[in-house]
């Protein structure tokens, strides 16, 4: 996996004011996506999807609410 050090992290522009419970996202040049709790930063456990999984997990969680 790419270094840590060397990632871009996104957060939701809708994430504001939730008290921090968020997380972030970043693609990696294999166009996995990889997420992590925003609270922990550097020293969160990182979670890989591929492209078609991280679209079906999205739909799951818009198609939720």
């Amino acid at each position: 996996m790419d270094s840590r050090n060397h990632l871009t992290w996104r957060k939701s522009r809708r994430s504001g004011n939730n008290g921090g419970a968020c997380v972030e996202v970043t693609q990696l040049q294999s166009d996995d996506l990889v997420v992590r709790d925003s609270k922990l930063g550097d020293i969160s456990p990182l979670l890989t999807f591929t492209t078609t999984n991280w679209r079906t997990f999205v739909e799951a969680i818009r198609t939720s609410h």
